[in-house]
């Protein structure tokens, strides 16, 4: 689904955020990326998402050699991709249908089609009664859920979380991990990017750990980590 075949990312700035990245990830595999601030976690998945482009090195997802897709055809791509920034990036003058709307929208998705999946995305999160609301209006756990249903309401293949549970307490942290595992029970390839390791140690997935933009570590609750 997911390979990454010596892979480079330096910035115009100089930093390297990413050398010789070397990974797989399964068709309907869940896999958390961990590691410190400024390890590359979010440039991993920005990368895959097109948000920015890889210096050197090989990435193909579902198929598709990422070098191969030009800028026009990027909205195409991302169609098969569901992103959740760890900020949100609600818009604060729509209300949160027309904010978890946005995607179907975009791609010309009829009126009755787009009605009835973003009904279908905010009761599988649990805010089908905030339809009508502002982001404003709802606590910083129910923005961030506005965003997981935004990223899930196209039915994307992948779904791609930067640090979803960073501003969220414990408690509420533990229940968006569950949720993202509900969707990949029913098939979706998840890759969460999480500094939370002793949280995500018990969640009983992949984890690949990062330092300085090397993967330093591969390893599950059931297995010793593999040190690369």
């Amino acid at each position: 689904m997911i390979q990454f075949t010596n892979v480079f990312m330096t910035y115009p700035s100089g930093n390297k955020a990413l050398q010789n990245i070397n990974l797989n990830i399964d068709k309907g595999e869940m896999v958390y990326i961990s590691g410190r601030s400024g390890a590359g976690k979010s440039t991993l998945l920005k990368l895959i998402n097109l948000i920015d482009r890889h210096t050197r090195g090989q990435i193909i997802v579902k198929g598709q050699n990422l070098e191969r897709i030009k800028n026009n055809r990027i909205p195409i791509f991302r169609r098969n991709i569901g992103f959740i920034f760890q900020n949100h990036r609600l818009l604060n003058d729509r209300t949160i249908f027309d904010n978890v709307a946005l995607p179907l929208v975009i791609s010309g998705s009829s009126h009755q089609e787009v009605k009835r999946r973003v009904q279908a995305a905010l009761d599988k999160v649990d805010l089908l009664s905030k339809i009508n609301n502002c982001p404003m209006e709802l606590s910083g756990g129910e923005q961030q859920r506005v965003g997981v249903a935004r990223a899930v309401v196209h039915r994307p293949a992948v779904l791609l979380a930067d640090e979803p549970t960073g501003n969220l307490d414990p408690a509420l942290s533990w229940d968006m991990m569950k949720l993202f595992e509900q969707f990949n029970q029913v098939g979706v390839t998840v890759l969460i990017a999480s500094h939370e390791l002793d949280m995500i140690k018990h969640m009983n997935k992949r984890i690949i750990i990062l330092n300085g933009g090397r993967i330093l570590a591969m390893g599950d609750n059931n297995k010793k980590f593999i040190s690369h």
